[in-house]
């Protein structure tokens, strides 16, 4: 039986300290930014016309298709209007699917963004589909109900479709290739998130690999969906969390992660988290 859907979320931090579960859909979906979050996310797509960003690679979704996303990747659903856009995500707290094995067994090898068979696309068969479209609807079910013993079942059913999804992820065959993927995004990607905490401008980055400023841009934006200064600023601000929350105080923090100063950086992660950074550390103390 079908598992109800629910509104759609526009929040993007979780309530609940292990997992949670959504069903949407959207008979006029709306826009979604460039975004990351701080905790692990699956998305199987059921229905619309859907290109998916990840990381400057662009994903043409196929109903049944599972996006892997990793708390460090930026990410952008780019949603074709007139469709009914239906499918259902999963978010996974970080601590607590890390607590499940460990070694080879880990339940986090799937989203390994440093493995050299990483995908962020399983494009299951069939029978896969079928099977892991029964995990999910069980799990909603089960989230969702009141019946005796609800928590531990689901509970259950999420640890069964994560050794599925690991699975999957572990077959070489299947897992589907991005359709838009430019060499030059690739590398200043990559030179990015390598230095991050460095003075980086689009002049200087332009400059390195021998393009012009205005080429760079175009091509950067239409890749990744935003621009090379708000990347980086996202990418200094996503650093800068994992830090806070690993207990490095806010005024060493700033410095790490390439802000000039204290207030710059105060000022950029209240503006996009909503709290200043010794709030957040308050909060997650």
């Amino acid at each position: 039986m079908q598992s109800k859907t629910q509104s759609f979320q526009t929040r993007q931090n979780m309530e609940k300290s292990t997992f949670e579960v959504f069903r949407y859909r959207d008979p006029k979906p709306e826009g979604v930014a460039v975004h990351h979050h701080d905790f692990y996310e699956i998305y199987f797509f059921l229905s619309g016309e859907v290109e998916y960003r990840v990381e400057g690679k662009t994903y043409l979704l196929k109903p049944g298709d599972l996006l892997l996303i990793n708390p460090r990747e930026l990410h952008q659903p780019i949603v074709k209007p007139g469709c009914v856009y239906e499918r259902i995500v999963l978010w996974i707290d970080k601590s607590y699917i890390e607590s499940f094995g460990n070694g080879e067994n880990t339940l986090t090898k799937c989203f390994d963004i440093q493995s050299p068979t990483h995908t962020n696309i399983l494009r299951p068969t069939g029978i896969q589909r079928t099977n892991i479209t029964e995990l999910l609807e069980n799990m909603i079910n089960e989230c969702y109900g009141d019946d005796y013993g609800n928590e531990l079942s689901a509970t259950g059913v999420f640890l069964q479709f994560m050794v599925e999804i690991n699975r999957l992820a572990l077959q070489k065959e299947g897992n589907a290739e991005p359709v838009k993927d430019t060499l030059l995004v690739t590398k200043v990607l990559s030179f990015i998130n390598e230095n991050y905490n460095e003075d980086l401008s689009l002049e200087s980055i332009a400059r390195k690999f021998f393009v012009s400023k205005y080429h760079l841009s175009h091509e950067f934006t239409r890749s990744v969906g935003t621009s090379v200064y708000r990347y980086i600023m996202l990418k200094r601000l996503l650093n800068a969390k994992e830090l806070l929350s690993q207990g490095v105080a806010p005024g060493v923090v700033y410095h790490k992660c390439g802000f000039q100063d204290y207030a710059n950086f105060y000022r950029a992660f209240k503006a996009e988290y909503g709290v200043s950074p010794k709030e957040f550390v308050m909060r997650n103390s």
